[in-house]
């Protein structure tokens, strides 16, 4: 098995797959990173050839994006890939967006862990193809996620900012092939707390998510939604189904031309 410590991926942003600021949209860039994470695991041996015989399945646990800027309309793109950790428990993997001359736009980390796909519950690497010498030596420069609020914080923490609670019903198109909640439709359910104006005026400079617990087809969310004052404001949501939390995000926007 050939050891490709990076992979590269080249893309074109169309009209098509734009947002409405002509940018390139947070849940297309989680799919295609994603995608290029899927390839590179498959390419070093453990990925769905190896897993899927086994009933074991990469599901994602913390996602951060930090991005400097967005790719726009009609531009190229590309984004890599690398493994930063590994232990018994989860991976960490990191990506870097750049454009189509090579600046920098940003970089992304992740942590994933491995399930049993039958089950759904998580379960050690030991019986996958990993080896010390696949870990690059390339870091990632952004911060690693802060502290995300608690549930208590939200009952009881009012004087942080407006507190807001509003409701969603997962369906159909909401289930991925695990058949829980994909990572995507959660990201586009917390961007739908915004408004059209409120990304007209700002882009996302930072977003941060981390899973508790998986959602399944049918069941009701509650999105809790907490202004989070610091240097720099933030947003935190906690998502929770029979008031449980399923996961916790901050979303830090940035006014536009900043």
């Amino acid at each position: 098995m050939e050891e490709i410590k990076e992979l590269t991926e080249h893309y074109r942003l169309t009209p098509g797959a734009s947002n409405a600021e002509q940018r390139l949209p947070l849940p297309l860039l989680v799919t295609q990173m994603i995608d290029i994470a899927t390839r590179h695991a498959n390419m070093l041996g453990f990925g769905s050839d190896i897993m899927d015989p086994q009933g074991l399945g990469w599901v994602l646990s913390r996602l951060t994006v930090q991005m400097k800027r967005w790719p726009c309309t009609d531009s190229d793109y590309s984004i890599t890939t690398w493994i930063e950790s590994w232990n018994r428990r989860f991976s960490s993997r990191c990506f870097c967006v750049a454009d189509g001359e090579g600046n920098i736009l940003g970089y992304m980390r992740t942590v994933w862990m491995v399930i049993d796909v039958r089950t759904h519950k998580g379960v050690t690497t030991d019986r996958l193809n990993f080896r010390e010498s696949l870990i690059s030596e390339r870091g990632c420069p952004i911060p690693l996620q802060d502290r995300h609020i608690t549930l208590e914080t939200l009952e009881h923490g009012t004087e942080q900012g407006v507190l807001s609670r509003s409701k969603y019903t997962f369906r159909y198109t909401d289930i991925d092939f695990y058949r829980h909640v994909n990572t995507v439709r959660y990201i586009e359910l917390l961007l739908n707390q915004y408004t059209l104006s409120d990304f007209d005026a700002c882009r996302i400079h930072r977003f941060e998510i981390a899973f508790m617990r998986e959602a399944l087809y049918g069941q009701e969310a509650v999105i809790h939604k907490l202004r989070h004052v610091e240097e720099m404001p933030a947003d935190d949501f906690v998502i929770t189904v029979e008031e449980v939390p399923v996961l916790r995000a901050r979303i830090r926007l940035q006014l536009r031309g900043e």
